[in-house]
């Protein structure tokens, strides 16, 4: 009731008309199920000629060969495209074959499963990893939350976005070998049939038939020229994307999930619209698409340039919609307002600018907030926290040496995107060194602090942000002031990520817990209460106090109210050091409170590390390299015991789906009124008991 009378009239009147719309399509056969060749292309435009209709199947296909599918630059020179390719990149080919005759047998890896079997013909309800099976009934009778039997709702998704179509595109136009365009066909027709439209749970997400969508319409293109794509199957195709977009256009996640739900979809309906001009009714799709992208930007990207919803994976989903959305704008020649196209690029160059900052130094990226496996369009396997291929096109586009520094070598994603012109200006370009070695992006909080640009620098993300989005906090993680950390060019401290959602509550609620991140629980409490997997109950406010950059040192400092429900309320404010001559870390905390209570801070390190704790105040770390790390606390204030050190068991998820075992340094005290304890963060070398003691004083 407490939510219905937060809602506008406008949402009200929306959520409404999509449940009724819901009740219709399950009682009626939607109207293109069993539609004649004949009805489809009535939906095309006409081309009259001496008063009669020419629209044809085979003009259909001609047109969606020679003119519509070169929807993006790299798509323009086929010849082209392959030469450098097999020139530059004979290792990602190798890859992309690779993967495509796994696809042909049925063999996937996907999220963080590797080589699961869907069967041959592929079985498109099935979970390979629980052996569960999704039910064929109308979609709006599949829970998107709650899981299916033992099994992973993001699996049944991720095999039904079809994202290995494109993969099997890739090898054909690679190898000129219609196998793999005959496994496409056979592989689109089995979805087709295996799923009405509406049915199953391959319709059950708007944004998994938009990316499905995208998939076809890629794997069309890059099958284009091969005999065995026949105007027969070209017809099928068709006929289920009148579908899909029909689809997308009704479900819209306008209240449901307006953040990157909604952009993916206008994206699909944007990319319908364009690649298939003739067919009548796809303008509203193109234009609903470009508004509604046009229209979330200056709400889904804030002034500093980072994504709302403070989840660097769901930052570069959103900065890939954005770059598609240009370049099909500049390829296409769409008419859109300077003010728009001014603030798409703007924005879009905010995007990339923070993705840029917040790199490590060995290269990956933290996976702060939510993150959930998938990609856009898959176009070469990666690691999950590996970014570089978003770079290198932001690089190229925006001609920018800074952030060839950030992507490294040329990826081939520059290729299938910007085409032989894209990669010559990515390495026209000179690898560029900032002059700055800190910033603070304002309105998300967070602070990124560095000693350098190299690959033995080192480097810290501080979240002194608020708590996600409002007012579901979706994908929000309760990490109010946790920080990652890398000293010397060696990561150390990170966010575990995120690993599951609904498949398993107790693991989903433990990945976005204050106890999951670099952070101080109080009296065994977290800083914010889940509620159900994707809302809360009660979120911190968190907000930076201080930054500033004084060359030789670094320092932010930020607060945050979540205890302050306690009955004794507790404030808690952390301040970040960085001494860059010695390459040290100080971390203070401080909490401020009138009673008794148990304080314990708790630092993840990357898996792979060995931790132990010595003396009651002390942890050394090491790695399989042989670097080491000593934290060494101070407390100040009224203790009522000893503190306390011991290494936890804890996990670190590299992937959606995927966890590994890492330690924890948890230290702990009991105390009374206000303390402050302080963590020195020491790299390894000789006299550093000299240097803790010199930098303490």
């Amino acid at each position: 009731m407490n939510k219905l009378r937060e809602m506008s009239l406008e949402e009200m009147i929306g959520r409404g008309q999509q449940e009724l719309t819901k009740l219709t399509d399950r009682l009626l056969v939607p109207v293109t199920s069993g539609m004649s060749e004949s009805a489809l292309y009535r939906k095309f435009e006409k081309t009259a000629r001496n008063g009669k209709s020419q629209v044809t199947s085979s003009l259909v296909v001609e047109q969606l060969r020679k003119r519509n599918l070169q929807f993006l630059p790299g798509l323009k020179d086929r010849q082209a495209l392959v030469g450098m390719m097999l020139s530059r990149f004979p290792d990602d080919c190798r890859a992309i074959i690779s993967e495509a005759d796994r696809a042909m047998i049925g063999r996937f890896d996907l999220l963080g499963f590797e080589d699961l079997d869907f069967g041959y013909p592929i079985d498109w309800h099935l979970d390979p990893v629980s052996g569960d099976r999704a039910p064929l009934v109308h979609w709006t009778r599949i829970d998107s939350v709650s899981p299916i039997g033992d099994g992973d709702l993001k699996v049944y998704w991720e095999i039904n976005r079809t994202a290995h179509f494109v993969t099997l595109g890739q090898a054909y136009l690679l190898t000129g070998d219609d196998r793999y365009v005959e496994e496409f066909t056979r592989q689109v027709i089995s979805w087709i049939e295996s799923n009405p439209a509406g049915m199953g749970i391959g319709w059950a997400a708007s944004l998994d038939v938009a990316f499905r969508a995208i998939s076809w319409l890629w794997a069309l293109a890059l099958c284009a020229d091969s005999p065995k794509l026949t105007e027969h199957i070209v017809s099928r195709v068709l006929k289920s994307l009148i579908e899909h977009g029909t689809h997308i256009q009704k479900y819209l996640s306008h209240y449901f999930s307006p953040n990157t739900h909604l952009t993916g979809e206008a994206l699909g309906l944007f990319y319908l619209g364009v690649v298939l001009p003739e067919l009548q009714s796809t303008w509203k799709w193109r234009r609903t698409g470009l508004q509604i992208l046009l229209d979330q930007l200056p709400l889904q990207v804030q002034k500093d340039g980072v994504y709302f919803e403070q989840a660097s994976y769901y930052h570069r989903y959103t900065t890939d919609f954005y770059t598609h959305l240009l370049l099909m704008i500049r390829q296409k020649g769409i008419g859109i307002s300077e003010t728009e196209i001014r603030q798409l690029q703007d924005k879009l160059e905010g995007l990339y600018e923070h993705l840029f900052w917040i790199r490590r130094p060995d290269g990956t990226w933290p996976l702060f907030g939510d993150d959930d496996g998938g990609r856009l369009i898959r176009l070469m396997p990666r690691a999950a926290n590996d970014f570089s291929d978003t770079m290198a096109v932001g690089a190229a586009i925006f001609k920018r040496g800074n952030w060839k520094l950030a992507a490294g070598e040329a990826t081939s994603n520059l290729i299938w995107l910007l085409g032989p012109d894209g990669l010559a200006e990515f390495d026209r370009l000179t690898p560029e060194k900032p002059l700055e070695l800190s910033r603070s992006f304002e309105s998300s909080g967070y602070v990124v602090m560095r000693d350098g640009w190299d690959r033995d620098s080192s480097f810290a993300l501080i979240d002194c942000g608020h708590h996600g989005s409002a007012p579901g906090f979706g994908h929000a993680h309760s990490d109010a002031l946790s920080i990652e950390l890398a000293i010397k060019g060696t990561t150390w401290l990170v966010d575990p990520a995120t690993f599951v959602y609904g498949a398993d509550f107790e693991m989903r609620d433990w990945f976005r817990s204050t106890r999951a991140h670099n952070t101080a629980t109080v009296d065994d409490a977290g800083q914010s209460v889940t509620s159900r997997p994707f809302s809360w109950a009660s979120v911190a406010d968190c907000r930076l106090i201080e930054f500033a950059d004084r060359g030789d040192s670094c320092i932010c400092s930020g607060s945050h109210d979540g205890y302050r429900r306690l009955d004794d309320p507790v404030i808690h404010q952390r301040s970040i050091l960085l001494l860059r001559e010695k390459s040290v870390f100080i971390v203070s905390d401080q909490f401020t409170a009138l009673e008794r209570h148990s304080y314990a801070l708790r630092y993840h390190f990357a898996p792979g590390c060995e931790v132990t704790a010595s003396g009651g105040d002390t942890f050394e770390a090491r790695n399989s390299k042989g670097d080491t790390l000593t934290i060494k606390f101070f407390v100040s204030g009224d203790t009522l015991v000893l503190p306390r050190t011991v290494v936890e068991d804890g996990w670190v998820s590299i992937c959606y789906g995927q966890r590994v075992k890492a330690p924890v340094a948890v230290f702990e005290v009991k105390a009374e009124g206000a303390i402050e304890v302080t963590s020195v963060m020491i790299p390894q070398g000789r006299g550093r008991k000299q240097m803790i003691s010199g930098v303490i004083r």
